[in-house]
Order: structure tokens, then sequence, then C-alpha cells
């Protein structure tokens, strides 16, 4: 086949308020221009076909899809992606691509953010450069780009390490890792959370973290509940505090 006679993988972002209580109006997040593509693509691959679709009823009430949402082709990703993550390599995903392969254009969607950053998808995109497909990125939210943006930190150098280990000592042993890190190549550190273990990850890292540590944790990006606290871990000992039980969110820290 072709390769001109082969369709496009959009990578098409998703706002931040999955999972919240209250939505932003999409059109205040979201270029017009990526809520146009969206609204034309019929072929989609995504986490979960249940909040694509609730995704993909918001984009129509500002622009009209080309299709009814009941017609469209939406494929998750397995089981297995979601739990352990596609970034090694390990999952093949040319499946998934054959209406791409017979011409059509595909989306490639998260639940939140920019889809094979911090979520599932990578080897979504990886098969399409194998397969020779144009892949393209579209302009929406990202989590992590934002929150580093407000966290006053090294814009320059930093590394995203993730989700930490769960268990309280793995946990503690990452924190220091990467403190030390950052600490003596003055590359910001950038981490995640999901709402339920904020608790306890703010706690770990102001047991864990030196005083003069700077701590930036960032929550509920572009809803009117954002915000951003960045200081040093003295300072919010004094004032601890962070961000519920309700939102992902991002961590970073450094000097």
């Amino acid at each position: 086949m072709n390769t001109m006679t082969k369709g496009k993988l959009y990578l098409v972002p998703a706002p931040l308020d999955f999972g919240c209580d209250v939505q932003a109006p999409l059109q205040d997040v979201m270029p017009l221009a990526t809520i146009q593509v969206a609204a034309r693509l019929s072929c989609w691959i995504c986490e979960n076909a249940k909040s694509t679709r609730a995704y993909l009823k918001r984009v129509n009430d500002i622009q009209p899809l080309a299709q009814p949402l009941q017609s469209l082709q939406i494929q998750e990703l397995p089981r297995e992606v979601h739990k352990k993550g596609d970034h090694t390599g390990n999952f093949d995903a040319r499946p998934l691509l054959i209406a791409a392969m017979e011409g059509r254009d595909m989306g490639l969607v998260s639940e939140a953010g920019m889809p094979a950053i911090a979520d599932p998808g990578s080897s979504v995109v990886r098969a399409a450069h194998d397969l020779g497909m144009q892949v393209i990125p579209l302009t929406g939210p990202m989590s992590l780009m934002l929150a580093l943006a407000a966290s006053g930190l090294n814009g320059q150098n930093f590394a995203f390490a993730g989700y930490l280990p769960q268990d309280a000592a793995g946990r503690t042993q990452r924190i220091r890792e990467l403190e030390s890190l950052a600490l003596k190549t003055g590359q910001t550190q950038l981490f995640i959370e999901t709402p339920y273990r904020n608790a306890a990850l703010v706690q770990a890292l102001l047991q864990t973290l030196q005083a003069n540590t700077r701590l930036s944790i960032s929550s509920g990006l572009t809803l009117d509940s954002a915000h951003t606290r960045s200081t040093t871990v003295r300072e919010w000992k004094k004032s601890p505090g962070g961000p519920d039980n309700s939102t992902p969110a991002v961590y970073a820290l450094g000097r």
C-alpha cells in the first residue's frame, strides 16, 4: 500500500477535568482547531470508551461531529496497558491501526491531557511510525508543562519520574534519590500522584526532604480551583496544606 494512502494518527489532548465535580468550558481550555479535528475523526483509540464518548459529546456542543456518536469506531487499549503502561515497547499496537492502514484518519486520546505523556499511548505512536503513518500532535492542556511553568523551578533542565512507589519504604528511598539528583545537578524533578494518595505523599515529602529544598505542588490546573504553591520545605512545614482528594496533583522539587 502506498504511504500516501494511509490515514494520519492525531494525538488529541483532553481537558484536565476528568473525574472532577466541576468541568471547565471546553472552549476555554482547548483550541478551536483541536476541537475541529476531533469533531471530524470517526476512528479512535482510547483508555476508556465511556469517557471518550463523554468528551466527544462536549466537542459536539461546540463543533458538530461529522458522524453520529453511536457510529464512531472507538477501541480501548487493553487492560494490561492501563495497569503496567506501554512505554517499554512490549505491547504491539499495530492491530489497533487497521483503519488508518485503510486510509482513515484516527485519533488517540487519553482521559486527561496529552496521550502518551504520563498516560498510555506511546505504543500506538510507535506502531504508527513503524507502519509509515504521519503522527500529528494537536495543541491542548498538558499538566506537566503547566505545573513546571508555575513552579519557579528550573525549566531548562528537568525530568519526569512518573509515579513514586506506593510502599512507604520504597517511596522514601525514591524521594531521597530524586532530591539528591535535583540538588546535585540543578535538574527539576517532576512526578505525579492520584487523588487518594496525595495526603500520604505530601506527608512523606515533608518528612524526608531537606529544609531548603524547594517543593512545588499543583492541582486543579485549568479549573477555577487551580492552585500552585512553591516554596521551601521549611515553609511548607509551617503551613502544610496540599491538594485535596478530588484531583490528581503534579509535584516538582529542586533548588
